[in-house]
C-alpha cells in the first residue's frame, strides 16, 4: 500500500539559506509519527509546509498517491490536514467554545447549544476547561489544550502537533497521549514534534529525525533507544550532559551575600505570605506544579506584577527595601526575569536580533530619548550570536525567522544584555532541543560560578535537580519547603509539591 502521505525531495529557502534541503518523509494511514532534532533541524518548516503555511522551494507532496499542493492552511484543512502550532492560533477576545467552532459554526448560532456541545466535546477528551471562559484569560496549558480540542473537532485524517505537551501537566500528559492512541485506532494519522524524547519513544511508531535541514534517520521506535536518537540529531552523544550529574554527587556551590530577601509576600490568592532567600553565587531552584505561585512570585520580584498593597510583604535587594510597579527600575537595580512565555512576552517578532537586544540595553538607561547606533547595534548582535550560540544568517535576521530554541536562546541574552546582579529563569528550556539544552544550562551554571545569584523556576524535576544548590518547593501560593541539593530527591521534593 502506498503512503497516506509522502514527500519527495522537500527543499525550503529563505534568502538563499535551507531551511529544509531535499528531505523525503511518509506517514501511513493510523500511524504515531515522532518528528525530531535540534532548533533548526526543520522540524516546524516541514509540518507547516504539509499544513499549507508555507510553500517549498522545490519537490513534490503527494496525498493518497496523488500530487496536491496547498496555496493556504484552508486548503490543507478541506483536505484533511489539521495543525495545532507551537505558538497557539486562538482569538484571546473569544470564548473557548467559540474559538472551537471557529471556521466550522452554522448559518444560525444559539451560544448555549455552543456551549454545551464544547462542554461534553471537552469533557470526552478529558480536558478541564471552562467552555464560556475567554481565551485571554486562560494560562498557557489551559490554552493548549483548547488547540487540541480544536484540531481534533475538525475530524482531520493527519493531525499535526507541534511540541503539544510543553505546557501540560503530568496527568494531563497522560490523558492527551491516551487521546493520541484513540485517534489511531479510529485511522487518524498523527504527526508529533517532540523535545521530549522519552514521549517519542514511548508513544510513537516510528521515529524521524532531522538534522540541519536534512533527513538522517526514520526507523521504529521500538529499535531505537535516547542514546542512538540523540547520537542522529546533533552527531555525538549527549546522554551524559544532560541531566546526568545529580547535584549530590557534584560539589554544590557556597552561598554568598544575601542578594534578595523575601518576608510575606502576598498577591490575591495567588501568592499567599510566602517568604525565602536567594544567595549570589548559587542556583536557587524552584519547584511546584502549575498554579502553585511561582511565576507569579518572580513577575512581584521583578516589577511585572504588583503585591497587595496593604500586607502584601517585603521585599529587600541588597538589604534595602525595594517596590516596583514596572519593570524598568527593578532592571536599573539589576533584576531581571525571563518569561516562560517567549512569544507573548519576551520579543518583538518583526524586529531583528540586534534591534531586541538594543532595546533590551536602552532599558537600562536613563532619559525618554535615546539615538540608536547602527554599528554598535550589529555589534551587540554579534557578540551574543557567537556568545549564546544563536543560529542566524546574521544580527539582521528577523526574530520570526528563527526557530523556537533560537528565539529562547534571544530572550536569554536579551536579559543577560542589562547585566543582572539577579536573574530569574522561567522555564529556560521549554520547548528546547536537547543540544540546546545542555548549552544553556553550560550558561546558567557559569552565570552562578561567576557570582551571580540565579533563580531557576521549572516544571522539570531532573533540571532542578540538576542544576540547583538549593531548591524551594511551592505550593498554594507560598513556599512550603527548602531543601539542600544533598538532601533532596526527587520523592521529597514531589511530596511537598502536594501533600
Amino acid at each position: 500500500m502506498s503512503p497516506l502521505l509522502e514527500m519527495r525531495s522537500i527543499t525550503k529557502e529563505y534568502r538563499g539559506v535551507a531551511a529544509v534541503e531535499d528531505v523525503s518523509f511518509a506517514l501511513e494511514t493510523g500511524e504515531i509519527h515522532a518528528l525530531v532534532g535540534e532548533n533548526g533541524a526543520g522540524k516546524s518548516t516541514l509540518t507547516k509546509i504539509i499544513a499549507g503555511a508555507v510553500t517549498p522551494t522545490s519537490g513534490t507532496m503527494l496525498l493518497d498517491g496523488k500530487p496536491i499542493v496547498f496555496a493556504v492552511p484552508k486548503d490543507a484543512l478541506h483536505a484533511g490536514i489539521a495543525m495545532v502550532y507551537q505558538e497557539n492560533s486562538l482569538v484571546p477576545a473569544l470564548t473557548v467554545a467559540q474559538n472551537i467552532f471557529l471556521g466550522r459554526e452554522r448559518f444560525f448560532n444559539r451560544m448555549r447549544g455552543i456551549n454545551i456541545a464544547a462542554q461534553q466535546f471537552l469533557q470526552s477528551l478529558n480536558f478541564g476547561v471552562d467552555p464560556t471562559a475567554s481565551v485571554g484569560s486562560l494560562g498557557a496549558a489551559q490554552r493548549q489544550m483548547v488547540e487540541i480540542a480544536r484540531a481534533v473537532r475538525q475530524q482531520a485524517r493527519i493531525i499535526i502537533f507541534d511540541e503539544p505537551t510543553a505546557s501540560l501537566t503530568p496527568e494531563e500528559k497522560f490523558h492527551f497521549f491516551g487521546l493520541m492512541k484513540r485517534l489511531k485506532q479510529s485511522g487518524v494519522s498523527i504527526i508529533f514534534i517532540s523535545h521530549a524524547l522519552e514521549e517519542a519513544l514511548q508513544n510513537a511508531d516510528r521515529i524521524t529525525v532531522l538534522r540541519d535541514g536534512k533527513h538522517v534517520l526514520t526507523d521504529a521506535a521500538a529499535k531505537l533507544d535516547r542514546t542512538a536518537v540523540i547520537r542522529a540529531m546533533v552527531g555525538r552523544n549527549l546522554s551524559g550532559e544532560i541531566y546526568g550529574v545529580h547535584a549530590g554527587s557534584r560539589a554544590v556551590r557556597a552561598r554568598g551575600r544575601k542578594v534578595l530577601s523575601v518576608q510575606n509576600l502576598s498577591m490575591g490568592s495567588l501568592v499567599r505570605n510566602t517568604s525565602f532567600s536567594v544567595f549570589a553565587g548559587q542556583v536557587t531552584g524552584m519547584f511546584g506544579l502549575i498554579g502553585s505561585g511561582r511565576t507569579e512570585t518572580a513577575k512581584i520580584i521583578a516589577g511585572v506584577l504588583k503585591r497587595d498593597m496593604l500586607h502584601g510583604g517585603e521585599v529587600k535587594l541588597d538589604g534595602r527595601p525595594v517596590r516596583y510597579r514596572v519593570p524598568q527600575p527593578a532592571v536599573r537595580d539589576g533584576i531581571v526575569y525571563v518569561t516562560e512565555d517567549r512569544k507573548l512576552e519576551g520579543f518583538f517578532e518583526t524586529m531583528s536580533i540586534g534591534g531586541n537586544l538594543n532595546v533590551s540595553a536602552m532599558a537600562t538607561k536613563g532619559g525618554i530619548f535615546t539615538l540608536v547606533n547602527l554599528a554598535e547595534m550589529r555589534r551587540l548582535a554579534k557578540k551574543w550570536i557567537d556568545a549564546i550560540k544563536i543560529r542566524a544568517i546574521n544580527g539582521d535576521a528577523r526574530v520570526i525567522e528563527l526557530s523556537g530554541g533560537n528565539q529562547q536562546k534571544l530572550v536569554i541574552a536579551k536579559s543577560l544584555v542589562q547585566t543582572p546582579k539577579l536573574i530569574i529563569f522561567d522555564e529556560p528550556t521549554r520547548g528546547v532541543d536537547v543540544g540546546a539544552i545542555a548549552e544553556i544550562h553550560q550558561f546558567i551554571n557559569r552565570l552562578a560560578d561567576e557570582g551571580l545569584a540565579v533563580v531557576v523556576i521549572s516544571s522539570y524535576l531532573p533540571e532542578i535537580m540538576n542544576l540547583s544548590d538549593r531548591i524551594l518547593v511551592t505550593r498554594q501560593g507560598r513556599v512550603v519547603e527548602e531543601f539542600t541539593a544533598r538532601e533532596a530527591t526527587e520523592e521529597r521534593i514531589m511530596y511537598a509539591a502536594v501533600h
